[in-house]
């Protein structure tokens, strides 16, 4: 029996790159989005290369739209073997200028709609085992500017991720999250204003914004979904191209040190970094 994989915002860039390739895969594929249209397209894509699944149209950030979306997948498949929440959206402005509307949005739809949709199909998956991908961000990692939102949105994602990889192990769930950097209609403008800003300047375009495709992260994932090792829980990767990295849990680094020696090490330390 096929595995059933719903991808949220799977209509447009890594989303989609997801579920064609998935699809192409043998999973049985629910492609999620806002846009009707869209949502046809891709599921008409996926039939024409032989893949099979359907489309429902759900904002995630409605807790009532997701049960009803987990509730018509249950109906037509029986099961939910994979959850991958890609879906997200970008309002970016300095903290001082960030209306609550702008914050709001960002949140709602990246780190609740990561709960809710992974709330409501915990029940279907704890009997079998399942995987839940997240979609973070090195924003979540190590912060960017002008994004404080989206920052605290994708840094909220890896808190999930820890926390239920831990609390899942014994249901067989695995829980992972994956940083992309590939270009996708979201990061397009963004990372075609540094060219020209960098050109403008006779400065060398940083090796940092040079991303891959979203085709690639699909390649990542499906080859992530197809490992059996139950202890591949509870990671960060960034997938970029063909480089991965793997991202280590934060650890404490443990002090005996008086305030005082404290602080003057600490800065000793700044100056020579």
């Amino acid at each position: 029996m096929k595995k059933v994989a719903i991808i949220t915002g799977s209509t447009r860039g890594i989303g989609r790159s997801i579920a064609l390739l998935l699809g192409q895969s043998g999973y049985q594929v629910i492609v999620n989005g806002t846009n009707n249209a869209l949502i046809k397209q891709v599921i008409q894509e996926i039939h024409d290369a032989g893949g099979e699944g359907m489309g429902y149209s759900a904002d995630v950030a409605d807790p009532v739209q997701v049960t009803a979306m987990v509730d018509n997948v249950l109906n037509k498949y029986g099961r939910i073997d994979v959850l991958i929440h890609n879906a997200g959206n970008l309002h970016d402005q300095r903290c001082l200028h960030m209306t609550d509307e702008e914050w709001k949005s960002v949140l709602q739809v990246h780190l609740d709609g990561a709960f809710y949709t992974i709330q409501r199909v915990l029940p279907y998956m704890q009997n079998g085992g399942g995987d839940i991908i997240l979609m973070t961000s090195s924003a979540g990692l190590t912060g960017s500017v002008g994004q404080v939102n989206y920052s605290a949105a994708k840094a909220g994602m890896l808190g999930m991720v820890w926390t239920l990889a831990a609390e899942l192990k014994r249901y067989q769930i695995r829980v992972n999250a994956i940083s992309p950097a590939a270009l996708t209609d979201m990061t397009k403008p963004v990372i075609e204003h540094l060219r020209e800003k960098y050109d403008r300047r006779n400065e060398p375009f940083p090796e940092y914004w040079r991303v891959g495709e979203a085709d690639e992260v699909a390649r990542f994932v499906t080859s992530l979904l197809a490992q059996s090792d139950e202890r591949l829980t509870g990671e960060i990767f960034g997938v970029n191209g063909n480089r991965i990295t793997r991202w280590q849990k934060p650890q404490p680094v443990f002090s005996e040190d008086s305030i005082e020696e404290f602080f003057a090490t600490w800065y000793t330390q700044k100056e020579s970094t």
